[in-house]
This record gives C-alpha cells, sequence and structure tokens, in this order.
C-alpha cells in the first residue's frame, strides 16, 4: 500500500561514499527517494545513522531450517559433496507450508542484521517424491509469500537444473525436488513475472544452477528465456566453488569454468557465485568483464570451499557483492568481515583489501558490496540518492560498537567492533519493517518457524 510522501532528518546519513550529519531524506508515496537535502528542520528526526541498505546478492531460504544439521565428524575427506547428501536428505522432509515458514524467518533475521533485499536462488521446485505440483510454481508462490511477511525486497531467480554432472548424466534420487523439464521451467518464469510486475520491491532473474547441472544447450535456453521476457533480466550461475568442479569442468571441456562462461558470453547483467577457484588470467578476465562476482564467506568457510583472490580482484577493479547462501549467518558484517579476515589471513596482513593510505576498509568494504550487490540484483537501490528505493538502515549512535565513534569511523566501526548489531530500525520501500530492534511481525513469523522445525526434527531421517 502505498504510503504518504514524508521528509526525515537524519542525524547523519551515508552519502555519496561518506557519512555526512544532518540530512534530509524525503520518501515519495511509491516508497522512492526523492531529492536529498543538507536540513529540514520541521521534518521527522531519525535519531541515528541511516545506510543504505545491503543486497544479499545469493541465498537458498530453506536452508535456514538446516543450519547446524551437518556439523558432525565425518569420514576423513568430509567435505562439500559429503554436506549435500545431508542436504538431500533434509529436502526429504519439506512441505509447501514449511518453505514459506522458514523463508519468512530467514528475511525477518536478514532484515534485523541490516539487508533489506535478497536475491533468491530458489530450486526447489518439486514434491519430495519429485512430482511437479499441480500448479508448478508452488514453492515459488511459497518464497514469495515468505518475503512479503517480513516485508524485504526481493529477486527471485528461479533455477534451471537438468542434470548430475557435465555431459548432462541424469539427476540423482537426492536431486528429484530440483529439475523441471524447459517447457515448465519457462512457464514458472513467466508466472512469476505476471505476478510481481508493477511491485517496486521484487524483481525476476534466472540461473542456471552451474555447468554441472545445466546443459550447454540449457543454458542458452535460459539466455533466450531471458531475452524474449526482458533482456535486462540478470542471471546468476555458480562456478567454481570447488576444486573437484574445476576438474570435472576441464575433464569434460577442456576448459576451467570460469573461463568457459567469460567465452560464452558470460558479463554485464551475470552473476558468477563463488568463483572461488581460478587462475589469474581467468580472475582477470572475470574483473574486466562487467560480472559482478557473488561472495558468500560464511558458507564457503562452513563448507570448505577455499579463499576468494579478493585483493587482487578489486585491485583490478573487479565488482562483488556479498550473499548468505546456506545461511548459517544472516549478517552483512559477518560476511565483509570475513571476506576482509580471509585475505589477512592469507596473506599474514591486516587492512588488506583497502589499499590507499590512511583509507577506510569498512567504508571500501561497504561501498564495494552495496554496488556489486545493486548491480547483480538490477533493482534500484543500494543508495541514498534521488530516485532509488527507500531501503534503509538506521544504526544506533549509542550501541556499545558505535559510541564515541566520529562519523569518519562509524563504518570501521560497524564492520569490526563485536557481534551484537547496533542496526535498530529498518525501512523498505518507504515503510519501517523494524523499529527499535523488532520486527513489526515478528512474534508470528517466529513461532511458525518454530512449528516448523520441531515438527521436522521429528521426521529428518
Amino acid at each position: 500500500m502505498p504510503a504518504a510522501p514524508r521528509t526525515y532528518r537524519a542525524d547523519a546519513a551515508f552519502i555519496a561514499g561518506s557519512l555526512r550529519a544532518d540530512v534530509a531524506i524525503s520518501v515519495d508515496a511509491r516508497g522512492n527517494i526523492a531529492p536529498v537535502g543538507e536540513s529540514a528542520p520541521q521534518a521527522e528526526r531519525i535519531a541515528g545513522i541511516v545506510l543504505p541498505g545491503m543486497p544479499d546478492l545469493h541465498s537458498h531460504a530453506f536452508q535456514r531450517a538446516m543450519a547446524g544439521l551437518a556439523e558432525r565428524a565425518g569420514p576423513e575427506g568430509d567435505n562439500f559433496w559429503s554436506w549435500r547428501e545431508v542436504m538431500y536428505r533434509f529436502l526429504g522432509v519439506l512441505s509447501p507450508e514449511d518453505v514459506q515458514a522458514i523463508a519468512a524467518q530467514l528475511y525477518v533475521e536478514c532484515l534485523k542484521h541490516g539487508f533489506t533485499t535478497v536475491g533468491e536462488f530458489h530450486y526447489l521446485h518439486n514434491d519430495p517424491a519429485g512430482a511437479v505440483y499441480d500448479d508448478p510454481a508452488e514453492l515459488s508462490w511459497r518464497v514469495l509469500a515468505g518475503a512479503e511477511a517480513a516485508g524485504i525486497g526481493l529477486t527471485l531467480m528461479p533455477v534451471l537444473y537438468q542434470a548430475s554432472q557435465f555431459g548432462g548424466a541424469p539427476p540423482t534420487e537426492g536431486q528429484r525436488r530440483f529439475v523441471l523439464d524447459d517447457e515448465t521451467f519457462a512457464l514458472v518464469c513467466e508466472e512469476v513475472d505476471k505476478h510481481i510486475a508493477g511491485n517496486a520491491d521484487w524483481r525476476l532473474g534466472l540461473a542456471p544452477h552451474s555447468l554441472r547441472a545445466v546443459t550447454p544447450e540449457g543454458l542458452a535456453e535460459v539466455v533466450a528465456l531471458r531475452d524474449s521476457i526482458d533482456r535486462s533480466m540478470p542471471i546468476h550461475i555458480h562456478a567454481a566453488e570447488q576444486v573437484r568442479e574445476v576438474e570435472d569442468c576441464l575433464a569434460w571441456s577442456g576448459r576451467r569454468p570460469v573461463d568457459w562462461l567469460l567465452d560464452r558470453g558470460a558479463g554485464e547483467g551475470w552473476c558468477l557465485i563463488h568463483a572461488t577457484h581460478m587462475t589469474d588470467e581467468e580472475r582477470r578476465r572475470l574483473a574486466a568483464s562487467g560480472a559482478v562476482a557473488g561472495l558468500c564467506p560464511t558458507t564457503e568457510a562452513n563448507l570448505g570451499d577455499g579463499f576468494f583472490p579478493i585483493r587482487d580482484f578489486v585491485d583490478e577493479g573487479g565488482l562483488f557483492g556479498v550473499g548468505t547462501d546456506s545461511n548459517v549467518s544472516t549478517s552483512p558484517v559477518e560476511e565483509l568481515r570475513w571476506l576482509e579476515y580471509g585475505c589477512r589471513l592469507q596473506r599474514r596482513a591486516r587492512n588488506v583489501v583497502e589499499r590507499e593510505v590512511g583509507a577506510s576498509v569498512g567504508r571500501s568494504l561497504f561501498s564495494r558490496a552495496l554496488a556489486g550487490g545493486t548491480k547483480a540484483l538490477a533493482r534500484p537501490i543500494g543508495a541514498i540518492e534521488a530516485g532509488r528505493r527507500a531501503d534503509l538502515v538506521v544504526l544506533d549512535p549509542d550501541h556499545p560498537a558505535l559510541a564515541g565513534r566520529p562519523l569518519d569511523r562509524v563504518l570501521d566501526a560497524f564492520l569490526f567492533n563485536g557481534n551484537d548489531t547496533p542496526v535498530r530500525d529498518v525501512m523498505v520501500g518507504g515503510h519501517f519493517v523494524v523499529r527499535d530492534r523488532e520486527h513489526v511481525r515478528e512474534a508470528p513469523i517466529r513461532e511458525a518457524f518454530r512449528r516448523t522445525v520441531t515438527r521436522l526434527a521429528d521426521r529428518l531421517p
């Protein structure tokens, strides 16, 4: 529902790459930011530090409910592939109602930590037996319902999943909930696009799962579908997450995954998720391509994937954003902190992502992730300026992590000081959805989630 236009007077706000004091922010009836001014004495005061909401460019919502279920020591060599088997078993007990309850809870948590929009890489399509629902978009509607309940912005990316291995090997039994034929996949995408038309907080994207799970012909069909609906629609794909994936891709094609994709047109409008294992030449090509690297450091650490070469990638002008992926964490602070910390551990040095002497590492990480995430999700977000969505996060300046910090130190303190979030209020599309650290629908969403995971616990194999 449209809100009345309003003007707020923020004690401070992040404008054009820096924090400024006493800023007027006007929001129109459509939830967009109107021209930003320097002062508005009669406006409603926001007693805090206002930041643009951070985009979460990669999420698998249902995995929020399985966090912690794969943390038992396995045989030597326990890795992503053994984790995936736990995930397949978990999928065997999820109902549509479960998917909706889990998504709503995840999105509430994301909002409370400062994510205001999410890229949902949605590959759960079928029922537990692998049959297509009477409405093939049933689980897409459930994700959208969860996002609506939470009030988060969303780029929903239905996933095409065709195969179990490079070269088009048939899907395994554990993958039966992912697979749609090309015609049904196109139908789901077209129906979702019609449903969200006119909703300024939602967007459609497309996601061929990976070169392992989509044939070259299937990838070409995704691109053709994108062009038939909207050429500005983003395309996201997993690439080079594990060493074994790279080895299998080389055996299949003679090329590494990132090289293979770039050779065939991946670039502007694309987001390569993970891209962890690249040669120096692949890294340089990706940085120059215009594609965004979608980085998920807490999930990549949880799965033992490896470190993304962030320092060199940034030096070469590469674009990146961050995502929560398996949702073992729902905090942009933790994703950005560990992106920098991983690089520090590799190089045995401090403050490595930002090269300019005296420059703020926190500001650099925050600004770069805003820009890359905004581009990857293809929505007008990521900045406090006219024409962008009014997706705003208010930090409490009296929080212990920020107390006493001058404005030019706030982003460093936000990212590198403690674990208790200083996020106090959150606005999405001109509506406050979090006030005084409490989500407006938190109690019923949390209770639905509690009931869901309690029931699932009794049914897990």
